[in-house]
């Protein structure tokens, strides 16, 4: 058995996990990269693998890091099962179009600079039709279920306790007379969150491959958060000004609603209007609502007393953009919680604009925020952020609640992997590099168990509970083709000739320095074409 590593290896992001059985291939996850430009180009790659040649494929969750890039798969010739729990394919039925519409909208924002300068125009990664389409392959099972998706495989899905729906997926291969069980943890939860059920423990696996995202933190205790999140927001009220909060539409923006709800009802702190500004996020929380089935004990006691976790008198749903846009010229002393929760896309980035040069406002992070995204520089202290093109001053407080994060922390995660009874081999993904290094230290000195943090494109060849044998593929450097090369070079040479013609007329200053930067695009389309 072979197993790929084509995504979240020394990365948080783009988790996608290829395995060959020898006479069946078929992937786990398939989600977006996300942060630096560098890790984002990623996604306009040629995959790793023959998404056509793919019998089947398993995904852990619905967040956009897991899933995200399905769509560009099914164009590109995946037209299999995908197999996920019942919440996370109606989760994916709301996650992914709204995804493609995200990349409709940058790539015609990003094509009007690209026709000012010149540029051939780019396609968007994929539209939100394109995602519409993939949605058939999406098919429902049960927790604890185990099913056949391929004669000789057989899966289940356990619950991650990461969001609803999350999964663990446990995978035993029948191959060459042997049977082989290799453990995918997804994301996996902090124990005691508002909603969901716990992480459930797995007790054996030959190979593990284990998510890292807080394996160098700790968060802070259950009391703790939510002290701080109600000295945030009374601070906040007091001083007239707006708390947004960028949150994920799955999972964060639920438990949020859930806590400032009890807040208000306790009056921990002042009544105050508290505003969802996400389409996306609405249409979650309906799924959270119509879902009770993976509700833990304390909120199904609270529905039998007919109670709603995620509704009180203050509470709005915006969903027009006019509505939003009004937000921004009306809200004081106001709560929003909006996405995209890392400050990448969407309606965040309008209500940043519009408060991060108030002294009176906050910002507050309750999410990870990956490297390069816009979230991470204003938690690292940024002082002028540029947003759609305008630079912002940032004059409001920035405070973080690691706390409410749905990622497990160093603690959690080992006393997850303290529940196996064996020794499984142990593959430490979906994190940074600094954490994944500290966290596998603790793993060895703690469990005595053989660790590697994979790399992007390792093959690894697995028998016998060991690993046999190892290789890199190569990393394609990007879908740009020599077809596409030679276009763009015409393109810039007809404007460069074009300009040489103006320049004979009247050689002004401004047309010289315009023939020196269509030099400087060739050299560099050169070079990528080398």
């Amino acid at each position: 058995m072979q197993l790929t590593f084509c995504g979240a290896a020394g990365t948080v992001t783009g988790s996608c996990y290829l395995v060959e059985t020898g006479k069946y291939r078929f992937l786990v996850d398939c989600g977006m990269f996300q942060g630096v430009k560098e890790i984002r180009e990623l996604n306009r790659r040629e995959f790793l693998f023959n998404p056509a040649a793919l019998d089947f494929m398993l995904l852990t969750h619905a967040h956009v890091d897991h899933v995200g890039l399905v769509p560009k798969l099914w164009k590109e010739g995946f037209k299999n099962s995908i197999y996920a729990t019942k919440a996370t394919v109606e989760l994916s039925a709301v996650v992914l179009p709204d995804s493609g519409h995200i990349q409709e909208i940058e790539a015609e924002w990003r094509n009007r600079k690209r026709v000012r300068t010149g540029e051939p125009l780019q396609e968007p990664l994929y539209t939100a039709n394109e995602a519409l389409s993939s949605l058939p392959l999406f098919k429902a099972r049960d927790y604890n279920q185990e099913f056949e998706p391929v004669p000789g495989i057989r899966v289940r899905f356990l619950d991650a306790g990461h969001i609803m729906g999350s999964a663990i997926i446990e995978v035993w291969v029948e191959a060459e007379g042997q049977s082989t069980k290799i453990v995918f943890s997804g994301d996996l939860g902090q124990k005691n969150q508002p909603i969901i059920q716990d992480p459930i423990i797995v007790q054996t696996a030959d190979y593990l491959l284990i998510e890292s995202t807080y394996g160098n933190r700790l968060h802070e205790t259950g009391e703790e958060k939510i002290q701080q999140l109600q000295e945030i927001i009374t601070d906040c009220v007091r001083n007239g000004g707006n708390l947004i909060m960028p949150a994920f539409t799955i999972g964060r923006t639920q438990d949020l609603l859930y806590h400032i709800r009890t807040l208000l009802i306790s009056g921990a702190i002042p009544r105050t209007p508290v505003y969802i500004d996400s389409p996306m996020a609405v249409s979650v929380t309906e799924i959270y609502r119509n879902n009770p089935d993976y509700y833990d004990e304390p909120t199904r006691k609270m529905l039998q007393a007919r109670e709603s976790p995620f509704e009180f008198p203050s509470l709005n749903f915006v969903r027009t953009t006019e509505g939003s846009k009004q937000l921004n010229e009306t809200a004081k002393g106001a709560i929003i919680i909006s996405a995209s929760g890392m400050c990448e896309a969407g309606r965040i980035l309008h209500h940043l604009k519009h408060n991060l040069w108030r002294p009176e406002s906050h910002i507050l992070f309750v999410g990870y925020q990956a490297e390069g995204t816009l979230g991470r520089r204003l938690l690292e202290g940024a002082k002028v952020v540029k947003i759609m093109g305008e630079e912002v001053n940032v004059q409001a407080k920035i405070d973080c609640i690691p706390g409410f994060s749905a990622h497990a922390d160093q603690n959690g995660l080992l006393e997850w992997i303290g529940g196996f009874s064996g020794k499984p081999n142990i593959f430490i993904v979906h994190g940074e590099p600094g954490a994944q290094a500290e966290f596998a230290g603790v793993i060895r000195q703690r469990f005595d168990l053989h660790t590697v943090i994979p790399e992007l494109g390792q093959r690894l060849t697995l028998k016998d509970g060991a690993i046999i044998q190892e290789e890199r593929l190569e990393i394609p450097s990007s879908n740009y083709t020599v077809d596409r090369v030679l276009t763009d070079l015409e393109h810039s040479i007809m404007n460069l000739h074009q300009q040489l013609r103006q320049a004979r007329l009247n050689q002004s200053e401004n047309q010289l320095d315009g023939i020196k930067k269509l030099f400087e695009r060739l050299e560099k389309l050169l070079k990528n074409s080398a």
